[in-house]
């Protein structure tokens, strides 16, 4: 059973890296090709700079990889789960502190092990692509801060789940996921307003005329706007973002500072109609309505598989603590559920397309949101070319090229005489 795990795993590992493979070739191939809708855009020193930016990404991404999938066989599978399983388990009688302790140390350890590659990734990649505006200084400091706020909330999460396991063995795996669901809201309202300002300072938006022009957008769709903001997120990085936050109909909405420079006040309108599309039809609720049901049947079937004795003797162990067969869990699981990856990509795609004809049709202008999309990938040098099987499998949205085609084949046919 061990071996056949093993190769199911290195078959999922092996699919990733012929498809990243794959999608490398492909750019070695169209990479000096620019694209009918970029022309006047982008000239052949940029797509040639986009290249070997998307290159130098994927290659540090392969190193970190391979290095995180060898720990993570000598972890689960030359037993050194079963080491540090003993090892947590002597240090307390405590089921809570060392169930605590256990995933604190996981999360660390995880975190240290992602230190070099983010630093050559923010450092080398970023700074030699004019990316990174970010001092070693304030890079300790937001990584002294993502560590202390994410022990911090893991501690209060764990003990939480743990402690409903103990007092509910019936029936915990209902209590948790209910838990977990009442957390996840709890932090969509707390994210925003306590643990963003932490990193970044949010000031009143600063572009004459605009917060008066997203107000009205924003009436129009039926969304009220409580705040309006811009944050200094050319502190650390030259890419640019805005998003949406609340629960209903009042909005809180951010721009990121590098957002309101790059683009016009109708390009920004048209990234923001194109967030309300996401609202309006629902595809954060349906979003959230499919992660729950899939948690919950998830935390279902973790409630039949952890109470019997065969996960340890998956990898090979003779016991386990219920934190180790949890991991142990967490690991099928991972392998069992990475064919339906092109699906949920699918799916947001879908969601994505809907949302660009939403904008369309909110704005009135197809134009605003083609160029957006244009410049976006222009500044952030977004890959052109990616190879269509990797952009099926892994793509959330659908290649920029197909994007900005279909919005300006929207725009001819809002113009057409026939459409009125």
């Amino acid at each position: 059973m061990t071996l056949i795990v093993l190769l199911a795993f290195l078959t999922v590992v092996s699919t990733g890296y012929w498809l990243k493979y794959l999608n490398l070739s492909h750019l070695k191939v169209h990479g000096h090709t620019v694209p009918p809708e970029f022309e006047g855009a982008v000239d052949p020193a940029t797509l040639a700079k986009i290249s070997d930016y998307t290159v130098e990404n994927s290659q540090l991404g392969l190193i970190e990889s391979l290095i995180d999938n060898m720990v993570l066989i000598a972890f689960l599978f030359w037993g050194l789960l079963g080491i540090y399983d003993g090892w947590i388990t002597s240090l307390t009688g405590s089921f809570l502190v060392n169930g605590v302790l256990f995933f604190l140390f996981l999360m660390v350890a995880q975190t240290i092990m992602g230190i070099p590659f983010s630093l050559y990734r923010n450092f080398r990649i970023e700074n030699k692509y004019g990316f990174n505006t970010m001092t070693v200084k304030l890079w300790i400091t937001d990584l002294v801060k993502g560590l202390a706020i994410g022990a911090v909330i893991s501690t209060l999460v764990v003990l939480g789940a743990l402690w409903l396991v103990t007092v509910s063995p019936g029936l915990w795996w209902f209590w948790v996921w209910l838990f977990l669901l009442v957390v996840g809201i709890f932090m969509m309202y707390l994210s925003p307003t306590v643990i963003e300002p932490l990193f970044f300072k949010f000031e009143p938006l600063k572009v004459e005329g605009l917060e008066e022009r997203i107000r009205t957008l924003m009436e129009k769709a039926g969304l009220k706007v409580s705040r309006v903001f811009q944050v200094d997120a050319s502190r650390r990085s030259r890419h640019s973002n805005a998003y949406f936050t609340g629960i209903g109909k009042v909005k809180r909405i951010v721009l990121f500072d590098t957002l309101l420079e790059q683009m016009t006040q109708d390009e920004v309108l048209a990234v923001l109609a194109h967030e309300v599309g996401h609202w309006k039809k629902k595809h954060v609720l349906k979003r959230i309505i499919m992660t729950e049901t899939m948690a919950f049947c998830g935390i279902l079937a973790a409630f039949w598989l952890l109470r019997g004795t065969w996960l340890p003797n998956v990898l090979g162990m003779m016991n386990a603590s219920f934190y180790a067969k949890a991991v142990i869990l967490g690991f099928l699981l991972s392998i069992a559920t990475f064919p339906l990856t092109p699906l949920f990509s699918w799916l947001s795609r879908r969601d994505e397309r809907e949302s660009d004809r939403f904008a369309a049709d909110l704005t009135g202008d197809t134009g605003a949101m083609a160029s957006a999309l244009v410049k976006l990938s222009k500044d952030n040098l977004s890959n052109l070319h990616p190879h269509p099987l990797y952009a099926a499998f892994y793509y959330s949205h659908p290649p920029v090229v197909e994007r900005i085609r279909a919005l300006r084949g929207a725009g001819c046919l809002l113009q057409s005489p026939l459409s009125r």
